[in-house]
This record gives structure tokens, C-alpha cells and sequence, in this order.
């Protein structure tokens, strides 16, 4: 489910667990990979590689 601003207008990049948690972040891939195939994640003191296939698959490796 699709949040909503003040106004009633919907927010695509925030979506809603209607449990009364926080909502759920949502990141649109092509902001996260910009003009690259492959980006590094920090979790917990490991990096994990992130890549975009050319078939538009992502895969996640440690």
C-alpha cells in the first residue's frame, strides 16, 4: 500500500505497512546504480558487492 502526503497525494517511494510501523523506504534502483553495473555495500563491517546483469536481474554477493 502506497502512502500519502498531507494533501492526500500518493508518495511512490514510500510504502506503507499498515501496522503502524515506519513505513518502508523505497530506493528506485537507477538512483542507487546511476550510469554503473555493479555498487558495494557496507553491512556490519562486510562489503557485498551489488551487480546489474544485462538482463536487468540483480544479483547480491558477499
Amino acid at each position: 500500500m502506497m502512502s500519502s502526503d498531507a494533501t492526500g497525494a500518493s508518495n511512490p517511494g514510500v510504502s506503507d505497512t499498515g501496522s503502524g510501523a515506519q513505513p518502508t523506504r523505497v530506493i528506485d534502483s537507477q538512483e542507487l546504480f546511476a550510469d554503473q553495473k555493479e555498487i558495494q555495500i557496507r553491512h556490519a563491517g562486510e562489503i557485498y558487492r551489488l551487480r546489474l546483469t544485462r538482463n536487468g536481474r540483480l544479483i547480491l554477493n558477499k
